[in-house]
């Protein structure tokens, strides 16, 4: 029986690739491809692991929002929320489509290095939870629009610790040369405070951070844990002031093929709040209330992208070419970041993996491309491709390039498919143009 890097996915009676127990070739039948397939109660299980380890290692009140940019839609919301989950936001958008779906924006935490006045003045009037502000302009917009909108808005300051955590140049976030957040090194995090605590319509909660992404070791978030720490204390001693709130970001890996390793995310936490608990009381300070923006590790792992193989093009003693029904317009990351992925025949899933080649997009663009030189059985015209781990930053990513319509969304509940999006149509489009 064949092994898959997606504990959700099977291979049935008839050889087909499953997922959550349903016949992905049957789904790929029935809603068409490109099509997007997501386990609901694989995201509903790693959202219970986040929330009981923090509860247990940190606390009550200590809670994991989710990075909705990883996933936004109305459903994602509403999952989150029936978990007992916050959120974060990037956008007035996702701010708008967790509304949309009943989400009570005061677990929401508003993202973003140029936010502006009108997604300010959005969020607040919706009663937005926190603002974690990016930089000195943008603290003096979110007092200023307080101030007419006569409330005391609470806010985290985004800090960056200097930390590298070996991860990809363009998903590092913790540096000091970042777009993001106010470096401890320079200076400027301790002046950012200062003037937050000085505003009359603003009530500092505490500060967050975020290293990066698709980090598979503990031992950076622990050096930028205790930085922070140290950041805290130093603060409390200059002003007196002492967070109550930590915000560590996400970032926790996520497999995406068998070379990748595992990560224990309720282990982390623990070995997290174990060295986090004795820094706090090194510095001199109250652990903080604790909390983590897990967005890919939630999902990630729990969806697959299936395609209609149209062509397979093989170029003598160079390359061999499967081109499929989708492409960069549903899943850039290949082209972004040279992302691998574990990719399956889905209607020969039981089969003899040994033909090499490159899976190419329908994209007008030489660089389309889901993957380079990896083994799968060989298919023809007609077979079903399945490109595993693909829940996190795809959808939310894709577009409408070439003028291609984006994939509908099927979500598995206890072994039930239902639509969560439509497909768009032609229609769509052209809805917005004049």
């Amino acid at each position: 029986m064949a092994e898959f890097i997606m504990e959700s996915c099977g291979v049935n009676e008839k050889g087909d690739l499953t997922i959550a127990g349903v016949d992905t070739v049957a789904l790929a039948k029935e809603y068409g491809t490109p099509l997007m397939v997501f386990d609901e109660n694989k995201i509903r299980s790693v959202c219970r692991v986040y929330k009981k380890a923090l509860e247990e290692n940190f606390g009550e009140g200590s809670i994991p929002c989710f990075a909705s940019k990883a996933l936004s839609f109305k459903g994602i919301y509403r999952i989150i929320a029936e978990e007992g989950l916050g959120s974060d936001a990037v956008s007035a958008g996702e701010i708008y489509t967790a509304k949309a779906a009943g989400f009570d924006i005061s677990k929401m935490v508003f993202h973003g290095n140029n936010k502006t006045d009108a997604d300010i003045r959005y969020a607040m009037e919706l009663g937005i939870g926190r603002f974690v502000v990016d930089g000195a302009e943008e603290l003096e917009a979110v007092n200023a629009i307080a101030a007419e909108l006569g409330i005391k808005q609470k806010i985290q300051l985004r800090i960056t610790p200097g930390i590298d955590p070996h991860t990809h140049k363009a998903i590092v976030t913790g540096s000091v040369d970042s777009k993001f957040g106010n470096a401890i090194k320079t200076g400027q995090a301790e002046k950012i405070t200062r003037l937050a605590l000085a505003k009359e319509n603003i009530e500092l909660m505490g500060f967050h951070c975020h290293i990066g992404s698709q980090i598979f070791e503990i031992d950076p978030f622990v050096e930028a844990a205790e930085v922070m720490i140290a950041f805290i204390a130093d603060i409390k001693n200059k002003t007196g002031f002492e967070a109550k709130e930590l915000n560590l970001g996400g970032g926790f890996g996520v497999r995406y093929v068998k070379e990748h390793p595992s990560f224990d995310y309720a282990g982390a936490i623990a070995t997290l709040a174990e060295k986090m608990k004795a820094s706090a009381k090194r510095c001199g300070i109250v652990l903080p209330r604790i909390m983590l923006e897990p967005g890919r590790s939630l999902v990630a792992d729990a969806g697959l992208t299936l395609y209609t193989v149209g062509s397979v093009k093989e170029i003598p003693d160079l390359k061999n070419y499967v081109s499929v029904d989708g492409g960069m317009a549903d899943n850039p990351r290949y082209a972004l970041y040279q992302s691998q992925y574990e990719i399956h025949v889905a209607n020969k899933a039981g089969e003899k993996e040994d033909y090499v080649c490159s899976v190419a997009g329908r994209c007008c663009e030489s660089g389309d491309l889901i993957a380079e030189n990896i083994k799968i059985c060989k298919p023809e015209r007609g077979d079903i491709l399945a490109v595993l781990v693909t829940g996190a930053y795809n959808y939310s990513m894709a577009s409408n390039y070439n003028r291609l319509t984006r994939p509908p969304i099927v979500m598995i509940k206890d072994g039930k498919p239902y639509l969560a999006i439509k497909r768009e149509t032609f229609e769509d489009l052209t809805r917005n143009e004049i």
